[in-house]
């Protein structure tokens, strides 16, 4: 029963608690570039999943073996060929989708949420823990991207995964689709998650150093640098 219970936490956490894009604020490029259709939001959604899921498992099962000082291109290389295979297939069987994501499906190799979840999670626990964890991500990057898209679509052309929805209540407000309407929209979304869960989602200690997995050997901050003032 406990081990259920961490699962589904595991699982779950990505999707409000910690979702990397409404509270963690990670992947703010791709999700401002590719949500002004939904349509391009659920793609990009499920190709980071799939990256995700896949590289946390690969990750999970060579931890004792990547060195630790060439983890991170190790991490690299691995994430690099999930996506030029998730690439190959996106061209050969979903051109349309290939060719909306265009470069920011190859930036995928260094989104920040992949390379985070490899390093803070996959290479430090089990392979079922970081697949949970890879997809309860992704499960939340993609419903972000989902709700950004939907809104930005719907108000800057009339339409929701193509279909006419405000052609006789409003005319299209360009501006949503463009760059300014794009930060407008994901402002208010994450202040409505923000409100929602009244401030419970968005933990303070996460976004200090003490969370950072290189905290111990940077001398910047005022903990840190407290800390080796008592040790000498």
């Amino acid at each position: 029963m406990d081990k259920e219970k961490i699962s589904l936490s595991v699982l779950t956490k990505g999707i409000i608690k910690e979702n990397p894009v409404l509270v963690l604020i990670l992947g703010t490029c791709p999700t401002l570039a590719v949500t002004t259709l939904a349509v391009n939001g659920i793609g990009m959604g499920l190709a980071a999943t799939f990256v995700l899921v896949c590289s946390n498992i690969v990750i999970s099962l060579l931890k004792n073996v990547i060195p630790d000082k060439v983890r991170i291109p190790c991490y690299i290389v691995i994430i690099a060929g999930f996506v030029t295979i998730l690439s190959s297939l996106l061209e050969a069987f979903f051109p349309s989708i290939y060719s909306a994501l265009g470069l920011f499906l190859q930036l995928i190799v260094v989104n920040c949420i992949i390379l985070g979840r490899a390093e803070m999670f996959a290479s430090k626990n089990g392979v079922v823990a970081s697949a949970l964890d890879g997809l309860g991500m992704g499960l939340g990057f993609t419903l972000a991207l989902l709700m950004i898209g939907s809104i930005r679509e719907i108000l800057g052309a009339g339409t929701w995964f193509g279909i006419p929805l405000t052609v006789n209540l409003f005319s299209p407000i360009s501006i949503f689709i463009l760059a300014p309407g794009g930060f407008f929209v994901y402002g208010c979304v994450i202040a409505l998650v923000n409100k929602l869960t009244k401030g419970r989602a968005i933990k303070k200690k996460d976004f200090s150093c003490e969370g950072c997995p290189s905290a111990g050997a940077c001398g910047s901050c005022s903990g840190c640098s407290a800390e080796k003032g008592e040790n000498k």
